[in-house]
């Protein structure tokens, strides 16, 4: 066996939403066509919300990558799913509890059941834990109602990998991550988990979403950041049987299909080259993961604090809309034609519907937020106090030693 190996992973949010996404089925052909055509060792696919467009780039694939898994979950799929030169031994998906709004249909990721996959790949005699994930969008940075939801998608995903890495030489997360390096669900991830990001300082104005290059960016967007935002990544980490280097990272797809005049998805695919070599392999410790703890406990206490908010105004909602519905009830003797009496039931019909609604948000749904909220919380809270007392005894054995 070779002390070396070399992986190509790539990942690429395919916008595969059927009726919904433009040229989806050209694009699909597209993409598998690429993958078929280039070297490339682990894909990491998200927004693969049709069944039929996984089985359609699996069979143009299977040359290539003969081994895949889809994740299925929720309602409509997680929509992620890994294609492989290496065979896939054992899979695993974790669902996160805090997924979006189940009234928010127009967002739509509450119904995709989203989470956290992992496959793991031996690739020679090379363990690799291989995860994918798409968290919760973006739709309004100004005032980002998922922000708390974001964050504590990262934590969960971050103490997944943990907690799954024993006996792996190696980890790859590929994905949609839906923030920026700057942003906090960003260092979350990389902090609890300890991984690095494949793309380099140098690398790091290669925007991935909203690009001026793509076709389906809007112009005013385009104008503003032409570069676009990074929110598509690949992060990795090795172990102490085998150390990772990065030796190339970049956009492997052209920006237009060949003989179309539109993008492959709405977000830019990113192929990283990975080398594995024998040796140690230093993690990426941050020194500012109490920090970054300390704000993300803060943002989902924040977070707590509007649910309370909500269910208070749902309930008095609620109590309002009672009054006219009992009293409705009254009225039905002075209906005297047919008429008026089906728009007074449809009224009535409606303000039941409504009544449901805010029950519903105040007692169930309010209930389910909130104790994923605490639970998160919680999770974070022992967290912290475990590097905090590590600190104190690092200090206090750094104290004793300089005593002697």
């Amino acid at each position: 066996m070779s002390e070396e190996l070399t992986l190509n992973v790539l990942t690429l949010n395919c916008w595969g939403i059927p009726y919904v996404s433009k040229n989806r089925v050209n694009r699909m052909n597209a993409i598998a066509d690429k993958l078929m055509s280039e070297d490339y060792d682990i894909v990491c696919l998200q927004e693969v919300w049709s069944i039929d467009d996984f089985r359609l780039i699996r069979a143009k694939t299977q040359d290539k990558l003969p081994y895949s898994h889809y994740f299925f979950s929720g309602v409509v799929g997680s929509g992620i799913c890994i294609f492989s030169r290496y065979c896939i031994g054992d899979v695993m998906f974790h669902k996160w509890t805090l997924n979006g709004y189940v009234h928010k249909i127009h967002h739509g990721d509450w119904f995709g059941g989203k989470g956290v996959g992992l496959c793991r790949i031996q690739a020679q005699n090379v363990h690799i834990n291989v995860y994918v994930a798409h968290l919760h969008a973006e739709y309004c940075r100004e005032n980002d109602e998922y922000n708390a939801h974001r964050v504590m998608q990262a934590f969960d995903t971050a103490q997944f990998i943990r907690m799954t890495r024993g006996g792996a030489d190696a980890v790859i997360l590929g994905g949609d991550l839906n923030t920026e390096p700057q942003d906090l669900a960003f260092r979350i991830i990389c902090g609890i988990a300890e991984l690095s990001d494949a793309c380099s300082k140098d690398a790091n104005s290669l925007g991935t979403s909203e690009c001026a290059k793509n076709s389906y960016t809007d112009l005013r967007v385009a104008r503003k950041i032409p570069q676009g935002k990074r929110i598509d990544h690949i992060l990795y980490l090795g172990s102490k049987r085998y150390k990772v280097d990065v030796s190339e990272f970049s956009h492997p797809f052209p920006t237009r299909v060949p003989d179309k005049t539109f993008s492959y998805s709405d977000h830019e695919a990113v192929m990283a080259s990975f080398k594995f070599t024998k040796g140690y392999h230093n993690a990426n410790t941050s020194n500012d993961i109490k920090e970054h703890l300390k704000e993300a406990i803060n943002v989902c206490e924040a977070a707590l604090r509007n649910v309370r908010r909500q269910r208070l105004w749902y309930l008095i909602a609620s109590l309002i809309l009672i009054i006219p519905l009992v009293w409705s009830m009254g009225l039905d003797y002075l209906m005297t034609n047919f008429e008026s009496s089906i728009g007074f039931n449809l009224l009535r019909l409606f303000i039941t519907s409504v009544l449901c609604y805010t029950l519903f948000m105040s007692t169930i749904w309010n209930s389910l937020e909130k104790n994923a909220l605490k639970a998160g919380c919680m999770a974070m809270e022992l967290h912290l106090l475990k590097l905090l007392r590590k600190s104190q005894n690092e200090c206090l054995m750094s104290n004793i030693n300089g005593q002697r």
